[in-house]
């Protein structure tokens, strides 16, 4: 005699988690807006190159699960404090986005996204440390070589060279502690958070 299948032997396709590509978990949607909201303190006063830009490239690369939202949401978040300072600095600031100096530093958040790989799963106090450092020595040496390039005042030879690695060392100092002042934040913060909130994890590294 023929029974009708117990429902329970029957397996359901249910799914409580978005795509692993999705930027909509709680997760991914915590790691956006404390990019965005870093970026964005660009528009408070704060000592010359003291800046977000590499922590945020190396907090997203570190923890997106999704890589490519590990390079989208970092350059986006730059992108919007780029825009909220040339509405609030007009048009001096607002030349910026017609210059090659934009494309440069966009290029070295890309960079230091694929940088920030390397913490997939191995984020600890000194790796971070270390790949602070190494982001800071990235963007300096990167940005430094772009102005030698296209600035005339720069002779096209190692003297030129020289002069414009020469010129960018005052603020060095201020590269490296903005970007581990902003690095401790956002690590400990997301690792604080996480710990105390089981749902973050998805969708994060």
């Amino acid at each position: 005699m023929l029974t009708p299948l117990s429902t329970s032997a029957v397996p359901t396709m249910t799914r409580t988690d978005p795509p692993p590509s999705s930027l909509f978990a709680a997760g991914p949607l915590l790691l956006a807006g404390l990019i965005v909201l870093a970026a964005l303190t660009r528009v408070l006063p704060h000592p010359p190159n003291f800046s977000p830009i590499a922590a945020i490239a190396l907090f997203g690369g570190a923890y997106f699960a999704a890589r490519a939202w590990a390079v989208i949401v970092p350059l986006a978040g730059l992108f919007i404090s780029d825009l909220v300072l040339a509405s609030v600095n007009g048009g001096l600031y607002a030349a910026w986005f017609s210059g090659i100096g934009i494309w440069v530093v966009y290029g070295c958040i890309v960079l230091t996204t694929l940088m920030g790989f390397g913490l997939r799963g191995k984020v600890s106090g000194a790796r971070v440390l270390g790949y602070s450092v190494a982001g800071s020595v990235l963007f300096f040496v990167v940005t430094n070589f772009a102005a030698w390039l296209g600035n005339p005042m720069y002779p096209k030879n190692a003297v030129g060279l020289a002069a414009s690695y020469a010129a960018g060392v005052p603020f060095f100092q201020w590269t490296i502690l903005g970007t581990l002042f902003y690095a401790a934040i956002l690590f400990g913060g997301f690792a604080l958070l996480r710990r105390q909130l089981p749902a973050l994890r998805a969708q994060t590294v």
